[in-house]
Formats: structure tokens, C-alpha cells, sequence
């Protein structure tokens, strides 16, 4: 049982409900997650936002879904995990690359090179070390990319506490937790 319930459609008003309309038209449904941030549309609209924002930079639609799986795993996120394994396969991610992301692996170099930074972020808590900064740029990524990874990161997160606090109900096909290896 979530902590905080989610809007239903008839609850939703004035901000609330435009953003619904808007998730709906652009999605198909309104995930539990933005139900739920419906009861305060500011945040709602701010995560929209940030997220609208971080989509029009240079980030292919994979590499989005595989830092979302990788803070996901990390934070014990499960709705994230489920959830972004789901949009994952929408924008090209296989099933097996899915669970390698959760795992913080992935199948070509620079997407490896971003994983590995997504770790360095989030053990360090932001303060990389100059050798983590060099060996992404090694890898091939701009401080463009890099300041693109942070952003992806820090959104993530967001919504991964989101869903520890709220303990938000899966509205996502349910994914195999990961033995470790």
C-alpha cells in the first residue's frame, strides 16, 4: 500500500490535471509515480520539466534507460527498475541489456564509460576524482556528456526517493531481481 495514495482522474484539478492530460496524450497512461506527485503539481511539473530538458540534449534514448536502470539497482528502486526496463525495451534495449545495466554493465565501450561514471557519481556522491573524470573523457565522453550524466543521474534519484518515501505501487510489468554474482 503506498504512503501517500495517488490522484485518480476525477481527483485531479487545475494543475494537476493539465499535466495528467499532457502524461496521457504523450504516454498512453499515467504511471502511479506522477499520480501520486499530482497531489503536489509543483514537483510534478518540476520533474516534467527537468526531464523535458535533459531529453532535448545529446543522450540516445538507451543510454537514458540505462543509467535510469543502473541508479535504479543501485537505490533499490523497484518501481524504476520496472519501470525503465519497460520504457527501455520501447527505445531499443534488449531484456539482457536491461539487467546488464541494472548490474552496471553494458555492451559497447562508451556506454561502459557512462555506467562506470554513473557509479563514480553515485559512491562519491558527486565528488569524482580527477582519474574518474579523465577515463570518461578517455572513453570518448564531451564535459558536455558528462554534465548530461550527472543531470541523468541526479533526476533518477530523485524519482528513486520519491518512490522509497511514497513506496509507490508497480504500474509496470514486474522484473526477476538480480542474483548476484
Amino acid at each position: 500500500m503506498p504512503r501517500i495514495d495517488p490522484l485518480t482522474d476525477e481527483q485531479a484539478e487545475g494543475q494537476a490535471a493539465e499535466l495528467f492530460s499532457a502524461i496521457k496524450n504523450k504516454v498512453g497512461k499515467v504511471p502511479n509515480i506522477y499520480r501520486t506527485l499530482g497531489r503536489a503539481p509543483s514537483v510534478l511539473a518540476g520533474l516534467l520539466q527537468f526531464g523535458e530538458a535533459l531529453d532535448a540534449g545529446s543522450l540516445s534514448g538507451p543510454i537514458k534507460e540505462q543509467i535510469a536502470l543502473r541508479v535504479g539497482h543501485r537505490n533499490s528502486c523497484d518501481y524504476c527498475q520496472a519501470a525503465h526496463t519497460a520504457i527501455g525495451k520501447s527505445v531499443g534495449l534488449s531484456e539482457d541489456q536491461a539487467v546488464a545495466a541494472r548490474r552496471g554493465n553494458a555492451d559497447d565501450a562508451k556506454a561502459q564509460a557512462i555506467l562506470n561514471l554513473v557509479d563514480a557519481i553515485l559512491e562519491r556522491e558527486g565528488f569524482v576524482t580527477d582519474d574518474q573524470l579523465q577515463a570518461a573523457r578517455d572513453a570518448g565522453l564531451s564535459d558536455a556528456e558528462i554534465l548530461e550524466v550527472t543531470g541523468q543521474v541526479v533526476k533518477n534519484i530523485f524519482t528513486n526517493y520519491i518512490n522509497h518515501v511514497v513506496e509507490t505501487e508497480v504500474d509496470f510489468p514486474a522484473i526477476k531481481e538480480l542474483q548476484e554474482a
